[in-house]
C-alpha cells in the first residue's frame, strides 16, 4: 500500500431537510488502500460512500480525486464503480452479459470483451457460468456478478456498500477472505461501508469509525481496538466493560472504588473519566490476588471461550475466559496497568 492520497474529502457536509448526515468531515484514501466506514445506522457512512461516488453532492465542502475537484461530476465521469447491497443485476440478462454490459456500453470491440469477462469469472470463482440465469444464483454467486461487473471496468476506487449483508455467517466470512484477496491481488482502492465491526477488523487496511455524521476515530485495525479514543469507539468496536473514574494524577486512576496503576496521562488533576477493560483482559484469580473482589452471576459457553458475568463494586463486569469458574463461586478480578485504557468523556449527543 502506498501513501499517496487518491480521495480526498475536505470540509464535506451534507443536509437533508434541514438535518446533518454528515458534519464537515475531511478524510483522505491513499491508493490501493483498504477503507472501511463504520457505525452504526444513520452515523453517515452510506452517504459519504454516495459523495464519493457522485450519487449525491455535498451541501459544503470539496471532494478531490488526485488533486482534481470533482464535486460536480456526475457518477459515470469518475473513475469509481459501485456494488451495492441489492446487487442490481439485470433479470433478462445471462451471467456474461451482465459483466459486460459496462464494457458494451463503452462500445469495445467483442473479443476485448470476451478476454475481459473471462479473466473477471476466473477471478470470482465463475468460470463456466457464463450462460446461466442471474436469477438462478444464489446469493453469494449473484454478489460475485456484481463485483466482477464493478472490476470489468477497471476502476481506481470500489465502493462497497455493505454487499455482504444479505448472506447468511458461513459465506459471509468466506467472501471476507475473497474480497480482502481480490483487493491485494489487482491493485485496486476499496471504500468498503459496514455497521460489521468484525467485518471491519478483518478486512481493513484502515477503519474510520462514524457516529453522528463525524469520524470518531481513524486508524488501523489494531489500532481502533486497542487504542479506541472515546467510550463510543470502544463500545461499538468489540465488546468493554466502561466504568466512571477519576484520574488523580498520570498513570494513577480510581474505578470501582479502588486506586490502580495504568500507562495513561494528560488529564486534569481529579478528572472524571471513562475507564474502558476489554473483558479478555480480566484475569480470574484467588480473591486474595486482586484489589477487586466479586462473584460469578453467570456462564455462558461460546465456543472459543467462556462469557461469564461478575458482580463485583456494583458493576457486572463481562469476563472472557477460557478457563470457566461457575456460577457463585468467589473471584478476584486482576488486571495490569496496560489493559486499562482511559478515555476523556464525551459529551451524548
Amino acid at each position: 500500500m502506498t501513501d499517496q492520497q487518491l480521495v480526498n474529502l475536505i470540509g464535506v457536509s451534507k443536509v437533508y431537510d434541514g438535518t446533518a448526515a454528515l458534519k464537515g468531515i475531511d478524510l483522505y484514501i491513499r491508493r490501493n488502500e483498504f477503507l472501511t466506514l463504520l457505525g452504526p445506522s444513520g452515523c453517515g457512512k452510506t452517504t459519504t460512500l454516495r459523495l464519493i461516488g457522485g450519487f449525491e453532492q455535498p451541501t459544503t465542502g470539496r471532494i478531490l480525486f488526485e488533486g482534481t475537484d470533482v464535486t460536480g461530476v456526475p457518477p459515470y465521469k469518475r473513475r469509481v464503480n459501485t456494488v451495492f447491497q441489492r446487487y442490481a443485476l439485470f433479470s433478462h440478462m445471462n451471467v456474461f452479459e451482465n459483466i459486460a454490459f459496462g464494457l458494451r456500453i463503452k462500445k469495445m470491440d467483442e473479443k476485448s470483451i470476451r478476454a475481459k469477462v473471462g479473466k473477471m469469472l476466473e477471478l470470482v470463482g465463475l468460470a463456466g457460468y457464463e450462460k446461466r440465469s442471474v436469477d438462478s444464483l444464489s446469493g453469494g454467486q449473484q454478489q460475485r456478478v456484481a463485483i466482477a461487473r464493478a472490476l470489468v471496468n477497471e476502476p481506481e476506487v470500489l465502493l462497497l456498500d455493505e454487499p455482504l449483508a444479505a448472506l447468511d455467517l458461513k459465506l459471509r466470512k468466506e467472501m471476507q477472505h475473497e474480497l480482502k484477496n481480490m483487493q491485494k491481488q489487482l491493485g485496486i482502492t476499496f471504500l468498503f461501508v459496514t455497521h460489521d465491526q468484525e467485518e471491519a477488523l478483518s478486512m481493513s487496511d484502515t477503519i474510520a469509525v462514524m457516529k453522528d455524521g463525524e469520524i470518531q476515530q481513524i486508524g488501523t485495525p489494531e489500532d481502533i481496538y486497542n487504542e479506541p479514543k472515546n467510550a463510543f469507539v470502544a463500545g461499538f468496536i468489540g465488546e468493554s466493560n466502561i466504568v466512571d473514574g477519576i484520574m488523580h494524577q498520570d498513570k494513577l486512576v480510581e474505578f470501582a472504588g479502588q486506586f490502580f496503576d495504568c500507562v495513561d496521562g494528560g488529564f486534569a488533576p481529579q478528572e472524571p473519566v471513562d475507564v474502558v477493560i476489554r473483558p479478555e483482559d480480566i484475569k480470574l484469580v484467588a480473591p486474595e490476588e486482586a484489589k477487586l473482589q466479586g462473584i460469578v452471576r453467570s456462564v455462558t459457553f461460546i465456543g472459543v471461550h467462556y462469557e461469564m458475568i461478575v458482580e463485583a463494586a456494583g458493576i457486572d463486569w463481562l469476563v472472557h475466559s477460557t478457563l470457566m469458574e461457575p456460577p457463585g463461586a468467589e473471584v478476584g478480578l486482576y488486571v495490569t496497568p496496560m489493559d486499562i485504557h482511559i478515555m476523556k468523556k464525551v459529551a451524548a449527543g
